[in-house]
């Protein structure tokens, strides 16, 4: 089964129009990456140690069902590795009922703080800090 997270619909989240406002969904997407590393036995402090952090290099939105005020709702979190510098990490926001409301696709890198320049292998540098990127593999 696929990595979730749960998240409530907060009031200050909507709009004018009484849904949830579109830049909210990358927060969720957020929430659902931080909290999918952390499952995955990620070690914050040792990427840190070593001068290297996650970051996004673009993300995009596909809005499919509005939420509401104090809907509950399932952010996934699944993670694709290649052989390049980047990987992808998605996310699909799934309401009570089962209905996809967004799914989110974003493209992430392990920078070298020092250098400014990407990691040529984010799965090898993401396993030495104990990422298990198992946990976060599709359909896992």
């Amino acid at each position: 089964m696929t990595f979730r997270v749960p998240l409530q619909v907060r009031s200050y989240e909507l709009d004018a129009l009484g849904h949830v406002n579109h830049a909210v969904y990358h927060q969720y997407g957020e929430v659902a990456r931080v909290a999918g590393f952390q499952a995955a036995g990620c070690d914050w402090d040792g990427l840190v140690a070593q001068k290297l952090s996650p970051v996004l290099l673009s993300t995009t939105v596909n809005f499919r069902r509005e939420l509401r005020a104090n809907e509950h709702v399932e952010a996934s979190c699944e993670a694709k590795f290649g052989s390049g510098k980047s990987f992808h990490l998605d996310t699909v926001i799934i309401k009570a009922d089962g209905t996809i409301s967004a799914d989110i696709t974003c493209v992430l890198g392990i920078m070298d703080l020092d250098a400014r320049k990407l990691v040529a292998d984010p799965l090898g540098t993401l396993r030495a800090v104990g990422f298990d990127a198992e946990i976060l593999a599709p359909g896992a």
